[in-house]
């Protein structure tokens, strides 16, 4: 997915993996060519939570650092 930084696209860092994305995408875009399904996976971008409701809405930037992981539930 790595491609040189252009005008229409940027250039993420997820889970220390750099991607470059079309400028437009989504984080819930990202997710789902990523293979995540929505509700198995927590997401936070630049170190700050993004709930599952809001995903559809956060455009990615160029430089934000997105981290996904599965939440260990249990006690």
């Amino acid at each position: 997915m790595s491609r040189p930084e252009t005008a229409n696209s940027v250039a993420v860092i997820v889970n220390g993996e750099s991607h470059t994305l079309s400028a437009d995408t989504r984080l819930a875009d990202l997710l789902t060519r990523l293979g995540h399904a929505p509700e198995t996976v927590a997401v936070a971008v630049n170190g700050e939570f993004v709930p599952r409701a809001s995903r559809r809405d956060r455009i990615l930037r160029g430089g934000d650092q997105v981290s996904c992981f599965t939440p260990i539930v249990g006690g």
